[in-house]
Parts: C-alpha cells; structure tokens; sequence
C-alpha cells in the first residue's frame, strides 16, 4: 500500500512538473516581443535535474528546440562550472552546435534554487527576429555571417544583469528593442517556472528533486524499452531528393531495431552546402527522434529518458552534421524533411503506420522592408524586419487525409494576417487555401496555401525566401499520388528562387502556391462521398473530381448544382 500511495504521489508531482513548463511556455507567448514567438509558437520550455537531464517539456514548443535542447543544458553546466552557479545567475547563448541550431534561436537556462540549495534547472528557447549579420536567410558562406555568436555565459549573475552584454547585442542587430526584449521574456519565462516548482515542492514537502527525477526517468525508459522490445528485428533503408540551395540534396538513412535500441545513420547523405541550409547533429538528432518516437513510442512523455534509446548517427561534414564554422542559418530547411525521410525506411518495416511526405519544411519568408530608393526625393519611412510563418499541407495518413496548412513535423502555427501586418509596413493581399494541391489517394493529402505579398505604397524589400518543395514535390505513399510543388514568382512574371534573398521593387508583390501534402493509399479506394465533400467544399476542382477520382460528368454537375442551390 505504501508503494502504491508513493508512486501515485510521483505521478501527481510527475503532471505538476508537466503543468509547470507548460506555464513557462505561455508566460514566454504572453510576453514574447518577436511575432514568431507570440504568434507562431516557435519556443520550448523545460525542467532539468541538477545533472542536467529533461526531466518535462512543455506541450507547447517545436521538437526543433525542446529535442535539442534535452542536450543543452549538459553544455550549460560545463561551461559555467558546478563552483559557478548561484543562486539569481541566469545563463544564455545562442550558440548552433551546443543550443538549438542556429545563431537566431536564445536559449535561456536558469538554476532553480528551494530553501537556498540548487534543485535543477529551467530551460527555455525562443527564436528571435534579427541577430544581426546577413539577416535570416541562406546567403551566407560561414557562421562568422550569419549574426552575433553569444557563446554560453551569465547574463546575470547573482541578479545582476550584464549590462556591456545588453549594449553589445543592442548594438549588432537591425531591432534592439524587440532582441533584449525577448532576453527578458525569456528571463521570466524561467522565473515564472522557478516560482512554479518552488511552490511545487513546498507543498509536497521536497527538499530535491532527486527521487521524483528517478521515477520520470525509470519509467520513462522502462516504457520506451518495452515498446521498441514489441517491434521486429529488422533493418531498412530510406532517402529522399529534396531541393537545396543551388543543387539537389539527398537523404539517405539506415534504420536498425535492435532488441533496446533503434539506430539511425545518415551515411550517404549529401555533402556540407556552401550555403546556410547546414544542419548540426543536434538539430537533426532533435528531429530524427521525434519522427521515431511519433511512430513507435507517441504516448510516452518526452525526457531525456524516453529519448535515449534512439540512437542518431551522421557523418562529420554531411549537410546533416555540419561542424563550426558551417553556416546553419536555415538549419530548419533540410531539418524539417529529416523525418520524412526516416518514413521511407520505416514505412518498409512497419506498414500501415507512417503518413505520406509533406510540405515538410515551414514556408516561412522574411521582409527587409524600406523606404523605396528609386526616387530623386527620398520619401520619409522607417527600415523593417518581418518575419511570417506559413505552412504548406501535411502528408496523408493512413487512416485520414492530411492536414490543411498545417506544419509537420514543426507544429508551427501559421501566423495570422492581422499580426504580420502589425509588425511592418507590409501588405497580405491574398492568403487563402490552394485547391487541388493535396495528392490523391485512398486518404487525400493536405492543402497547401495562395499567398499573395507586397509591401505599403512607397517601400521596397528584400525578400528572404526559405522554401523547398519546389523541384521535388511531396511522394506519395502505398499508391498515393504526389502533393502539389512551392511556386514563387513576382507579379510582374519574373520567377524568383526558393531560396535566397531577392529584390522586390516598389509596387510589386510575391505570388507564393505553397507545396501540398502527398496522398496515402490507391486512389481508387477512396470513398466517393468524401470525393463530394472536398468537391463542395472547394478543396478539388470539378477537372480533378473527374480526372483523379473518376467522378462522372453527371455527378460532378449534380454536386455543383447542389452548391449553388445552398
């Protein structure tokens, strides 16, 4: 009876702990200064043990970052040093190999302190608008490019802030305000959780976190154990051709399930790119594992336990595990395709489990907006950084059509009109779904979306672009058909690259189709009133119903009909 009063006491604190991070995750969203955080979600927040294990991450956050960061705090404590921590310290970085990818994600960590001892840690990341350097964007040809390098120090220590850290940054990047506000958004995101688990502890009478940690991370392994113990031994191998920068890149993965173990090793994939769409291992481990743990082991909370046993190898300088001082800034472009990659493999193992390819990478594009520069009379404006999250359509799955605009595996939100517009004078003429770009199949893949952009009467851009899916759309799978490609051109005609930053004069827009999910499954297997439902509701013209679907001219006509009646 005793046991059992205990281990339902540490699932009670293990769901406290849960709720915790959640809370940091919102306090970050409430007071976030950078769109991207507020509006996108693109954050993650965690708890640590004084060894600097994940004990719980917030359910709120991309794998991105909560995956990497399970390795980052270990960083932390090296280089501070055990003597080093104090009680109101406060560490930050952003370095890409030992945070989250890239100079443009801030990772925060702050020791959690009860009754005057060190109990853990709290982590959090946030990816902010402008670090300085080239800007958000695959142009550069090393990190020393790419933006202001923090490697991991105090930015306050024992309460006191580093106020030349402060000065230095506000002086590197193009929106000083929106940068350090972030800092302290960040700050308090941890103080906020501080407090949570110091409240935590009191009330169940804890002077550490010791035991709780070692019941989360038993269980946790033990659970993960048994499901990777339920699969078959087997091996398998995957790839995928995807755009790049300037040439094709290709993915190749082996995939062993071992009797407590799963390999995974890139071997064979393409070579570092002279551009920044480089990957280091953590961000490709963060993305590799959540594409295994989604599969074989979705209901098992994420810590540093339940993710041990997948084991994530690259070779050194492949685009998947690109060393100091490759340039990463797009990190999250060939990051993103990592898990559908793993599916190709694993859909030879485990059939009937995994969706078809995706948009896979976030159709995310920034603005450097100005007053235009054409004039012989400069008009009166201010310079702007906008930064917007979109998605293309998820993969379909196999037993329902993929999602709508929907990021997978990110989990990005897509960021609203109203709130893009706020940030700078840019304009969205047009931003709706994309008819006909989900692959057919037995189950339907996702839509991708129109977008339509240009900036406010008397500016100019440059135009970051960040996509792919343009060359080699979503495959389907088990007989789906592929998912529409990423178009981009101006409104002039002129066709614009995938990739790259790119003029955009006064007057003229970006006309963006962004990619859709491919299909799942034999196209003749699906059912015709699902056919009629995406006929009514405008996710496939009436050439497609009758095209891809088999529908009869007669059917069509009546479906219509009935739509205009209504």
């Amino acid at each position: 009876m005793v046991q059992n009063t205990t281990a339902v006491a540490n699932q009670v604190m293990w769901n406290r702990l849960i709720s915790v991070v959640e809370e940091q995750a919102q306090a970050l969203i409430r007071t976030a200064f950078s769109p991207s955080v507020r509006e996108a979600g693109d954050l993650s927040a965690g708890i640590y043990d004084t060894q600097g294990q994940m004990l719980a991450q917030a359910v709120t956050g991309t794998p991105g970052h909560v995956n990497a960061m399970a390795d980052a705090v270990a960083h932390f404590i090296r280089r501070i040093g055990v003597e080093n921590i104090f009680e109101g310290d406060v560490y930050i970085t952003n370095d890409p190999w030992e945070g989250t990818g890239h100079l443009h994600d801030i990772t925060v960590v702050t020791p959690a302190f009860h009754r005057s001892k060190h109990v853990g840690f709290l982590g959090c990341t946030a990816h902010i608008v402008d670090i300085g350097g080239r800007g958000f964007g695959a142009d550069a040809n090393s990190i020393y490019e790419e933006g202001l390098y923090i490697p991991i120090m105090k930015l306050a220590d024992k309460g006191q802030v580093d106020k030349t850290l402060i000065n230095l940054v506000r002086a590197n990047v193009r929106e000083p305000d929106q940068a350090i506000g972030d800092f302290f958004a960040l700050t308090s995101c941890n103080e906020i959780g501080q407090r949570r688990l110091v409240d935590m502890m009191t009330e169940f009478g804890l002077t550490h976190l010791d035991d709780i940690a070692s019941f989360i991370l038993d269980n946790s392994h033990r659970a993960t154990l048994e499901c990777i113990a339920a699969l078959p031994l087997a091996k398998a191998k995957g790839e995928m051709r995807i755009d790049g920068y300037s040439h094709p890149v290709d993915l190749k993965v082996s995939l062993e399930f071992q009797k407590d173990r799963i390999l995974c090793d890139f071997e064979g994939t393409s070579g570092l790119d002279k551009k920044g769409i480089n990957v280091p291992l953590v961000y490709t481990k963060a993305y590799a594992c959540f594409a295994l743990k989604c599969a074989i082991a979705p209901d098992i909370p994420n810590n540093a336990a339940s993710l041990a046993p997948f084991k994530i190898t690259a070779p050194v300088d492949s685009i998947v595990n690109a060393v100091h001082p490759a340039p990463v800034a797009l990190r999250h472009v060939i990051g993103h395709m990592i898990p559908d990659a793993v599916y190709d493999a694993l859909d030879k193992i485990l059939p009937n489990t995994v969706p078809a390819e995706g948009a896979g990478t976030l159709c995310n594009f920034q603005l450097s907006l100005r007053p235009r520069t054409d004039l012989s009379t400069p008009i009166k404006g201010v310079r702007s950084e906008v930064l917007t999250f979109n998605s293309g359509g998820s993969g379909a799955r196999p037993g329902a059509d993929g999602l709508n605009a929907t990021a997978f595996p990110s989990g990005v939100m897509t960021m609203p009109v109203e709130a893009t517009e706020h940030t700078g004078p840019v304009i969205i003429w047009r931003k709706e779904l994309r008819p006909d770009s989900g692959g057919a199949g037995r189950h339907r893949g996702g839509l991708g979306q129109y977008m339509e952009v240009g900036a406010s009467e008397g500016y100019e851009f440059d135009f970051s672009a960040m996509f792919d899916r343009v060359d080699h759309p979503a495959r389907g799978r088990q007989g789906g058909d592929n998912g529409a490609a990423m178009t981009i051109s101006r409104s002039d005609g002129t066709p614009m690259k995938g990739k790259g930053k790119q003029f955009v004069p006064a007057g003229d827009r970006v006309m963006l189709a962004m990619p859709g999910g491919a299909g799942y499954g034999d196209v003749a297997d699906r059912d015709p009133t699902l056919v009629k439902k995406d006929l009514v509701r405008g996710y496939i013209s009436a050439a497609v119903a009758k095209q891809d679907y088999g529908m009869s001219e007669a059917e069509v006509k009546d479906t219509m009909l009935a739509i205009k009646a209504e």
